[in-house]
């Protein structure tokens, strides 16, 4: 009978990252545990992955992996991340749950969508008040702020406006995305922290204000480590909150405040050419370690079934309740 554990890996576009954690898991030897990379075709119903851990990269992309993965997680498999989970959240309910265990976020509201949702007309919208009450989402948020999807990532539809003038140029482009509208941090410093296994943190300056190949900071400047400390802290707590065992979590920090900016990573950047040396091996260790860690535990994803089991001891946790 072969009691192989093995570990596999679904990605996308994605080169140097999935290569060198199959590589890594693979090159620590560790007797009864495999890495590979998936492949997969049509799929039963109900049928076992055949793997003991899945690590994620690519599912919020494509429908028919997410469906595969939740499949997975009934017939015992650990998913990196969770699906059921990663599937429900959205940045505006981040928010939220972060104001209420004590991380501080900049002020956010939600606003309907500009256009219709397809399939709905202005009947659908019955309950809505219209025309909103601009003034008190204004005076509530003040300028500058961020227009940005209350879902979504890679800064994709993301608008600093400066003024009522500019919300509602920027308002009009948005077409059927659901927005959220926050207060702007007049940041000083501001960093992406990886959180692995919700416990390891690694915090990385970066510069959003910077081109994309070089917001990861190469000469950082010293930092206060009272101030590291708390963002580490806060990082770990909003993870362990929300369940991701892999994510990475911005920080902008304004008058020594490390405001939480954006916490739904759960497939995070990780490619060599974009991160650097130091921070890929970083990751690339420090996932590899998690996936063996569930490779070899107990763990019983399929336990963790109703949103309840999802929710409510982590936030209790996160709380010190």
């Amino acid at each position: 009978m072969d009691t192989t554990k093995k570990i596999g890996i679904i990605y996308g576009m994605e080169n140097t990252f999935p290569s060198a954690l199959v590589d890594r898991i693979n090159s620590r030897g560790v007797e009864g545990i495999v890495a590979e990379h998936v492949k997969i075709g049509a799929i039963k119903m109900a049928e076992p992955s055949g793997y003991k851990v899945l690590i994620d990269r690519i599912s919020h992309d494509i429908p028919f992996y997410r469906a595969w993965l939740k499949n997975a997680v009934l017939g015992g498999t650990i998913v990196i991340n969770n699906p059921f989970w990663w599937g429900a959240d959205d940045k505006f309910f981040n928010y939220s749950l972060a104001g209420r265990i004590g991380v501080a976020v900049p002020k956010t509201v939600i606003l309907p969508h500009k256009v219709n949702p397809p399939g709905t007309t202005a009947h659908s919208m019955r309950n809505l008040i219209y025309p909103l009450n601009w003034d008190e989402v204004f005076g509530y948020i003040g300028f500058p702020a961020f227009l940005k999807p209350y879902s979504g990532g890679g800064w994709k539809s993301v608008y600093k406006v400066d003024n009522p003038d500019e919300f509602f140029k920027a308002y009009d482009d948005t077409g059927d995305l659901c927005m959220t509208l926050q207060t702007g941090v007049n940041f000083k410093e501001y960093f992406r922290c990886y959180v692995v296994g919700q416990e390891k943190v690694h915090i990385m300056q970066y510069d959003p204000r910077r081109p994309h190949a070089e917001r990861y900071v190469r000469d950082p400047e010293p930092v206060d480590p009272a101030l590291l400390e708390r963002v580490e802290n806060d990082a770990r707590k909003l993870c362990q909150a929300l369940g991701y065992d892999l994510n990475t979590v911005e920080f902008a920090v304004e008058d020594g405040i490390p405001y939480a900016i954006d916490f739904l990573n759960p497939a995070p950047d990780a490619d060599y050419h974009s991160v650097g040396h130091e921070n890929f091996e970083w990751i690339v260790n420090a996932v590899a370690d998690l996936a063996i860690a569930k490779a070899q535990s107990n763990e019983n994803p399929a336990a963790e079934m109703k949103w309840s089991d999802f929710l409510l001891p982590r936030a209790a946790t996160a709380t010190g309740a």
